[in-house]
C-alpha cells in the first residue's frame, strides 16, 4: 500500500497488524553517461515494489534529496542534487516524530548510496541513524517521563529484548545490497555491479549506447548483464524479506 494513498482505516490496520512501514532513501547523482541520475534509490524503489506483490506494506513516498556530495562530479550540467546531512538529520528527526505519534512501530529505510561503508556509516545513512536514535529516545521520554528507563516498570527491559521487544528497533536502517551480498556482487558506482542491477530492476533506467570511455569508475559497466543483474536481485529480496519478517 502506498502511505499517500491510505484511508485512516487502513492505517489503523496497518498499526494494529504490525505492517511493515518502509522508506526507500536515495539520491540524485551522476551516474555516468549510461546511466540515470536516480539509481541510487530507483533500486530500492523497485525492490520494495516487487516485496509488495508477495506481502503487505506500508510504502512511504521515497525520498530522493540525500548526501550525494560532488565527490564523482561537478553537478553543473551533470545533474547532481547534494543535501547536507545536517539538513537530512533535521528531517529525519521530523519525519521519524511523526511515524511514532501516528502508531507505527516497524519501520524500516532502506538505503543504497555509498553502503560499502554502512557498517562505519556515510553522512544520508548516518543522519537518518542518529535521527532515529534520537527520536525513539524523545518518544519514549513523553510517553513514560524521565527515568523512564531507571524505574521499577523497566526492570524487564533486557528481557524484553531477548523476546525481541526492543523498542530501539522500532525504527531500522538497512543497506539495500547486505554485506553478505557485497562480498558476492562487490559494490561499484555505475559500473558492472550498478548497471546490472538496474537492467534487472529499472532497466528503462539503462542506456548502454550512451557508455562512456572517459570515467575510470565506470568502465566494469561493459561486463554487466541481466543474469549477473537477477542473480543478485534474487540475494536482494531474500535478505529483504528476511529483514521484514517474511
Amino acid at each position: 500500500m502506498r502511505y499517500e494513498m491510505m484511508f485512516p482505516h487502513q492505517i489503523r490496520e496497518a498499526i494494529d497488524n504490525n505492517t511493515p512501514v518502509v522508506l526507500a532513501l536515495g539520491v540524485l547523482e551522476y551516474h555516468s553517461e549510461h546511466l540515470n541520475t536516480g539509481v541510487d534509490t530507483l533500486l530500492v524503489v523497485r525492490a520494495l515494489e516487487m516485496l509488495e506483490k508477495e506481502f503487505p506494506l506500508v510504502i512511504m513516498p521515497p525520498f530522493y534529496y540525500g548526501a550525494s556530495s560532488f565527490a564523482v562530479e561537478a553537478p553543473e550540467r551533470n545533474g547532481t542534487v547534494h543535501v547536507d546531512a545536517t539538513v537530512l538529520q533535521s528531517f529525519a528527526r521530523q519525519l521519524f516524530y511523526n511515524l511514532l505519534r501516528i502508531g507505527f512501530r516497524n519501520v524500516h529505510v532502506f538505503v543504497h548510496h555509498q553502503s560499502e561503508n554502512f557498517a562505519a556509516g556515510m553522512p544520508t545513512d548516518l543522519a537518518f541513524k542518529l535521527a532515529a536514535r534520537q527520536e525513539t529516545f524523545a518518544f519514549l521520554g513523553n510517553q513514560r517521563g524521565e527515568g523512564w528507563w531507571g524505574s521499577k516498570d523497566a526492570a524487564s527491559y533486557y528481557d524484553n529484548h531477548g523476546a525481541g521487544d526492543n523498542p530501539f528497533n522500532w525504527i531500522q536502517i538497512h543497506p539495500l545490497v547486505s554485506a553478505t551480498a557485497q562480498a558476492e556482487f562487490p559494490v561499484d558506482h555505475a559500473g558492472e555491479q550498478e548497471t546490472s542491477l538496474m537492467m534487472a530492476f529499472c532497466p528503462e533506467g539503462v542506456d548502454m549506447t550512451r557508455f562512456s570511455e572517459d570515467n575510470w569508475y565506470a568502465q566494469t559497466a561493459k561486463k554487466a548483464s541481466m543474469d549477473y543483474g537477477n542473480r543478485a536481485r534474487e540475494i536482494i529480496l531474500r535478505d529483504m524479506r528476511t529483514i521484514l519478517g517474511k
